[in-house]
């Protein structure tokens, strides 16, 4: 492995998110949410609180559109989601989150600000402040969805 001077900012920032998804993982298995998966974790977290159509949802995790469907099928089987039909378009419908999903959702936003304070308590309020606003500058020019 690369000398940390060596690291790309890509990967210097995908490795502190790594560190975080693993432990989302692991506490939400601990509270019985044993069966889900990144790949459908990643699509759960782009579902909308009025719902999302799955065509969303495929372009927002940037997979295709059967990818999307089969993993939504797999978090519907399991409680996480539910199709209902779009009010604004008789002939598509929503993947609206269920109960399940919002607690698991609950759960992970706990461990996120749990994990954030442990970062602030390395990095000192300022360098905290000063990465939060970094990253948000990053996101007006990499996240289309922002």
């Amino acid at each position: 492995m690369a000398a940390e001077s060596e690291l790309n900012a890509g990967l210097l920032l995908f490795i502190p998110y790594r560190a975080l998804e693993t432990r989302i993982f692991a506490v939400l298995a601990e509270a019985g949410f044993d069966d889900l998966t990144p790949a459908q974790a990643r699509v759960l977290q782009r579902v909308g609180p009025d719902g999302t159509r799955l065509t969303g949802l495929a372009d927002q995790a940037q997979i295709t559109k059967q990818t999307a469907g089969f993993l939504v099928d797999q978090l519907e089987k399991a409680g996480y989601v539910r199709r209902m039909p779009d009010p604004t378009d008789k002939r598509a419908r929503l993947v609206c989150l269920a109960s399940r999903a919002l607690v698991a959702k609950e759960i992970a936003d706990g461990v996120v600000a749990e994990v954030e304070h442990e970062w602030e308590a390395h990095l000192g309020e300022r360098r905290m402040k000063q990465l939060r606003e970094a990253l948000t500058l990053l996101r007006e020019i990499t996240d289309p969805w922002a």
